[in-house]
């Protein structure tokens, strides 16, 4: 049996996507994202900016050029996304009506910023999912930013609505909303990691999204030319909050996001050694290197070993069959 026949039997599977969120805005920035894209392959996913990437005045315009992009040939592994106008945004229901209505089926999601809580989300699902489905597309997954204090509230609530695959962090408008409250050192580093609001989000934000098997996606850094202080954040993003995705806003930051945020080549070995043994004995418990294994530790090194496999680590040829049959995590609902 494949790995996740055993492991989750039954159950929904906790969702994966790629370590990184690249975000791009003019239409320049979407060409060029889509290009690198079809030059590493799928080791990131591309969100195309409604939000914040429209001149006012030309949100139409801007909404439809998303539109014809995601549903072009150019859009090869059907991995970008769209984030919209919040849902209390004059421009929200047009975003729908053009983004779900004439790019529905290649979608790989769409992001919600924004929301004042709960009810938001499930009034925005409910205007994306109406569009959608006329186009062919029930449960297009969604995406949320939580960056408000009635979203924070709410954030186990929305990480359990199903239709919801990830929830980001939105730590500069999360900051903002406290009126000077909060210094504004705490929207970069280190003060984002230290500051103890700011932390407490963080850290709830998480929580909510591995307690219903959805993925945590930690805010940008920054500082855009260092490409050292990306990868710090990215480390500790995943090392000390439990993120397994990022924020992109250049591509420069890309390749530091993924290589931080994907296990190590060792861990990834490990990883397939433990599973593979398992696997020989029908998934029972085994020894490796004098420690006891079983179920519980198997569904953590899947876990790993399929981060490694999306992030283009080289495995053992024995798991190649797991991955053949698309055996991975959900990206989907």
């Amino acid at each position: 049996m494949l790995p996740s026949q055993v492991l989750f039997p039954g159950a929904q599977q906790p969702v994966s996507l790629p370590v990184c969120d690249h975000y791009a805005g003019s239409e320049k920035l979407m060409r060029k994202s889509m290009a690198l894209q079809q030059e590493l392959g799928p080791l990131f996913d591309i969100t195309f900016d409604c939000e914040d990437g429209a001149a006012a005045g030309n949100e139409a315009a801007h909404a439809e050029l998303v539109a014809s992009l995601i549903a072009s040939p150019d859009n090869v592994y059907r991995r970008i996304g769209a984030r919209l106008h919040d849902v209390g945004h004059a421009h929200f229901e047009q975003d729908v009506a053009i983004i779900c209505g004439a790019a529905a089926r290649e979608l790989a999601y769409v992001m919600l910023p924004k929301p004042e809580g709960i009810d938001d989300v499930q009034r925005a699902l409910e205007s994306i999912n109406r569009v959608a489905r006329s186009a062919g597309r029930p449960q297009l997954p969604v995406q949320v930013l939580i960056e408000t204090h009635g979203a924070l509230a709410d954030v186990a609530r929305i990480a359990a609505l199903p239709q919801v695959q990830s929830l980001s962090f939105g730590v500069m408008d999360f900051v903002s909303a406290h009126y000077g409250a909060i210094p504004g050192s705490a929207m970069r580093s280190p003060g984002q990691f230290d500051h103890p609001l700011v932390r407490r989000a963080k850290l709830e934000i998480a929580a909510a999204c591995h307690a219903h098997g959805k993925v945590p996606s930690h805010n940008v850094s920054t500082d855009i030319k260092n490409s050292a202080a990306v990868a710090d954040d990215a480390r500790r993003a995943a090392q000390e909050f439990g993120y397994t995705r990022m924020w992109s806003i250049h591509p420069d930051q890309i390749r530091p996001i993924v290589q931080a945020m994907s296990p190590t080549s060792e861990e990834a070995g490990t990883a397939a050694q433990i599973l593979l043994k398992a696997q020989a004995v029908q998934w029972g418990p085994i020894q490796h290197e004098g420690n006891l294994h079983d179920r519980a530790s198997y569904r953590y090194y899947w876990s790993i070993l399929q981060r490694a496999h999306a992030t283009g680590i080289a495995l053992p040829p024995e798991t190649a069959p797991w991955f053949a049959r698309g055996d991975a995590l959900s990206t989907t609902q």
